[in-house]
């Protein structure tokens, strides 16, 4: 007799309370979860968390999802959004795990080669594919279903299912080819079906299906916590697609009338919304407050002069970071944003963050906060002193820098810290200077960066050169917590 499918198992955990439909569940699907959790979060002790928790929501929404005759597209789903949370709770882990594993296992074949190129970046490649189409590639290549089986379970036809297919592997070898990894598209799929799913720890099914089927009763607080983060993720991606035919209907209504109000601010807006980021913009608009949909998407930037501040072509997390003055590193989403890029403005004599800031509680829904929390860091320490690259500065000039994550990094006249900014930007994580260097320095830093996904060469550029190491630890870090405003 035929297995029975992922639906007759969960209609009869959901029913009858079945553990033994539930494990099979777990057993079928673990190695999927945690491999693609991995290739997120690049870290095994997360991605064990992440599927743990994937599997007790499972458990949880298992009565709704019944009717699903393959659950593939709601697991990857779920891990990847469930993934995403932890990143944006929880500082990344300098040590790539995942690295030394493919390092270990994978020999120097040219397939393997590609497949070590590629691993890095393909969860961010398939989340720019629609859901359709990731629940596609995830039936044909990581759980490597024919073509007719992967379109008899979706409902399609073998042909649409061959032409979707294509069309998806065609917008990820683009995706790889921004990023330098040139392949053909059969040869990415050849190594994704290959290589993308990896034995998850042996313990972790029993794990998970004991903490699973007691509802999270017994999971850890961290745990606890990513569940309730990955349940709000998941509840906003489902009201999305009303909250945006809703905002269709509503703009679809108001387009008979153009109010007085609406062509004055289009006019003031025309004033400083003009694509050039400068801050003598700042002195010649209107004393304004706004935030809008940006006619400049592909420019990208802000700049502040005398507490008021301009931005074009950003997105609403870089709208948030600008107006609290914090770094995306060491910023914790725990609420959705909204999607796209904006150009904003806030040119007010006084109180323009402020001013700021209550337009994003107005606009965005969220408010930010200050807290000290103990996260992940590198701390930046002197290794060897007198190193060549760093000279003490002879000038009384201006401080000055340029460069940055190219390959080439110089300044004159800076502290030490300045590099601390460097790696933090370079590798997503808070740097602490512990180098004890007080004086200023000029430095000419070079490194290969075209070819440094995981900025290692630039790593032991600040090594050699510099004298400097970048050492993992965990410290208390002022970090901004931006929640939904209540």
């Amino acid at each position: 007799m035929a297995d029975p499918n992922d639906s007759v198992l969960l209609r009869e955990y959901a029913e009858r309370q079945s553990e033994s439909a539930f494990s099979e569940l777990v057993r079928r699907h673990v190695n999927f979860v945690y491999s693609v959790a991995m290739r997120y979060l690049e870290n095994p002790p997360d991605a064990q968390d992440v599927a743990q928790a994937v599997f007790v929501i499972l458990a949880q929404k298992s009565a709704e999802l019944c009717r699903r005759i393959t659950l593939t597209g709601w697991l990857y789903e779920a891990t990847r959004l469930t993934a995403r949370q932890l990143l944006r709770t929880k500082a990344r882990r300098l040590a790539r795990e995942q690295e030394a594993y493919m390092q270990s296992h994978l020999d120097q074949s040219g397939g393997e080669h590609l497949w070590r190129q590629i691993a890095p970046y393909l969860e961010d490649a398939m989340s720019r594919l629609r859901a359709a189409d990731r629940e596609l590639l995830a039936l044909r290549f990581y759980e490597n279903k024919t073509g007719a089986e992967a379109a008899a379970l979706l409902g399609i036809g073998a042909a649409a299912a061959h032409k979707r297919t294509s069309r998806a592997l065609e917008k990820l070898q683009s995706f790889f080819a921004k990023r330098g990894v040139n392949s053909t598209a059969a040869a990415i799929a050849e190594n994704i079906s290959t290589h993308s799913i990896q034995a998850a720890p042996v313990a972790l099914a029993k794990t998970v299906t004991a903490v699973a089927l007691a509802k999270g009763a017994a999971a850890s607080t961290s745990t606890l916590t990513l569940i309730k983060g990955a349940l709000k993720i998941m509840a906003w991606t489902k009201a999305k697609t009303a909250i945006v035919a809703g905002a269709i209907v509503l703009l679809a209504a108001g387009t008979t009338t153009v109010t007085v109000n609406k062509i004055r601010q289009r006019n003031l807006d025309s004033q400083w919304d003009t694509g050039r980021i400068d801050t003598s913009i700042l002195d010649k608009a209107p004393r304004i407050v706004r935030i809008i949909p940006s006619r400049f998407p592909n420019q990208g930037g802000w700049a502040r002069s005398n507490y008021r501040i301009i931005g074009i072509g950003d997105t609403a997390a870089v709208v948030v970071e600008a107006a609290y003055g914090a770094r995306d590193t060491r910023t914790i989403l725990l609420t959705k944003l909204p999607q796209g890029k904006y150009d904003f403005i806030s040119n007010l004599p006084s109180n323009s963050f402020e001013s700021l800031k209550k337009e994003i509680s107005k606009q965005f829904g969220v408010v930010g906060r200050a807290e000290v929390i103990e996260t992940n860091v590198l701390f930046l320490k002197e290794k060897q002193s007198n190193a060549p690259g760093l000279k003490p500065t002879t000038t009384h000039d201006r401080s000055s820098s340029s460069g940055g994550l190219s390959g080439e990094y110089q300044f004159v006249n800076e502290p030490v810290s300045i590099i601390a900014n460097l790696a933090e930007n370079s590798f997503g994580i808070p740097v602490i200077d512990q180098t004890g260097l007080k004086r200023n320095f000029d430095v000419d830093l070079k490194w290969d960066g075209q070819n440094d996904p995981r900025h290692e060469n630039l790593k032991q550029a600040i090594a050699d050169q510099l004298g400097l190491e970048l050492v993992p630890g965990t410290a208390p870090v002022e970090m901004l917590v931006v929640e939904k405003a209540k």
